[in-house]
């Protein structure tokens, strides 16, 4: 039976790692420059977080966001205009067997970190942080 290429498998592959890497460098070298003849993308200034590929490293989702976080939509869709400039120059300072397609998706990693230093602050959590320290300090004196 043939193995489903869209799904997940056991996790991110070394490769896909490295290939997203590059791939993340090259588009932040690209948008740093201003190779790409658009004044609406020129006018941002864009981070690039991220980038994860498919198992088959055909699709790149690329997590962006824009200095200050601010008109993410239309950083997006700017980028989303011009992905096929993007994905060209992309292949060309890349040799892979397919240019991947490039989906442009707003990066959430601040909020995420922004939520984790809420749950971190909760008062339950810090009494139960305590607890299992008091626990592991009784477990070494014995």
């Amino acid at each position: 039976m043939a193995q489903n290429r869209t799904t997940p498998g056991p996790g991110t592959t070394q490769r896909q790692l490295r290939v997203g890497e590059l791939i993340r460098r090259t588009l932040s070298d690209l948008l740093i420059r201003g190779e790409i003849h658009d004044p609406d993308l020129n006018r941002f200034s864009i981070t690039v977080g991220e980038v994860r590929l498919s198992n088959d490293l055909k699709i790149a989702t690329v997590h962006v966001m824009p200095l200050g976080g601010k008109d993410v939509d239309l950083a997006i869709a700017a980028l989303s205009r011009n992905k096929y400039e993007l994905r060209r120059a992309v292949s060309k300072s890349l040799t892979l067997k397919y240019a991947p397609d490039l989906r442009f998706r707003p990066d959430d990693t601040f909020d995420r970190l922004d939520e984790t230093r809420r749950l971190f602050a909760d008062e339950t959590v810090q009494r139960d942080l305590k607890a299992g320290q008091d626990d592991d300090d009784a477990a070494a004196d014995s």
